[in-house]
């Protein structure tokens, strides 16, 4: 039996190359996103895989969309294996930059966006008895660095969310899994004004991920090893410690 996939964000990125590779896995997939039906790339694939990939226009930031695709995605399969959250929206801004616009949108996709959908989609899974749900995080969830914390905390708050609901969901036969990974190339950090340590392309990190769901479960994914292990070992340190390192970020 082909796999169902619903994953939120596939139009471009890393998203993108995830439906790549699930189609030529033989997958049957759903992407969302706010303009998935006009999306070029997004359009080639569908007439390459006639029958197997299914385009639905969402905002993850509408309640009312939400629940509509929801119910849309459900019957189209008549279930759904996988769900894979990776809409995400990015701006860095020093202080005297802050907009409050910018904190707003990020935490409606980067945090409540997610919300919205478990909401949705747990009585189905509950349901169906299985399933797994991956969340795409950043390793900017570990530890709060200079002029990401707009992005990064909702990201942490999704981190902590997850954690919250895994030993629930287990019971439930309902895997959860996150992904924290480093830099990516792709619109949003092409917004970035600095050099990124470990920049991978995203068809390098959507191999890795696709790999990584592939294997045994484990609730965290995280890649590349040397920026993992440096936010990681910061989280640990004594505040003293840690803030005296992220402080050599600032400009």
């Amino acid at each position: 039996m082909s796999k169902r996939i619903w994953i939120v964000g596939g139009s471009s990125g890393i998203g993108l190359e995830l439906v790549k590779l699930w189609a030529d896995e033989g997958a049957q997939v759903i992407i969302s996103a706010r303009k998935a039906s006009k999306n070029e790339h997004l359009c080639t694939l569908k007439q390459e895989f006639a029958g197997s990939l299914h385009l639905l226009d969402m905002d993850v930031t509408d309640s009312k969309s939400v629940c509509d695709t929801a119910k849309i995605v459900w019957s189209i399969y008549e279930g759904i294996d996988l769900f894979f959250y990776n809409a995400g929206a990015y701006e860095s801004m020093q202080m005297q930059e802050w907009k409050l616009e910018h904190f707003e949108q990020m935490m409606q996709v980067n945090y409540l966006g997610a919300v919205r959908i478990i909401t949705e989609i747990f009585p189905y899974f509950e349901a169906q008895k299985r399933g797994k749900w991956v969340f795409n995080l950043s390793l900017s969830s570990y530890f709060g660095l200079p002029y990401a914390g707009a992005y990064s905390a909702p990201k942490a708050a999704l981190l902590n969310l997850c954690e919250s609901i895994q030993p629930e969901l287990l019971e439930k036969n309902i895997h959860v899994q996150i992904i924290n990974h480093g830099f990516v190339k792709t619109r949003l950090t092409a917004k970035n004004d600095f050099e990124m340590p470990q920049v991978m392309l995203p068809e390098e990190a959507a191999k890795l991920i696709f790999k990584g769901l592939n294997r045994s479960y484990r609730f965290e994914l995280h890649f590349p090893f040397a920026l993992s292990l440096f936010l990681r070992t910061l989280r640990l340190l004594p505040y003293k410690l840690s803030l005296a390192l992220t402080k050599k970020a600032l400009k």
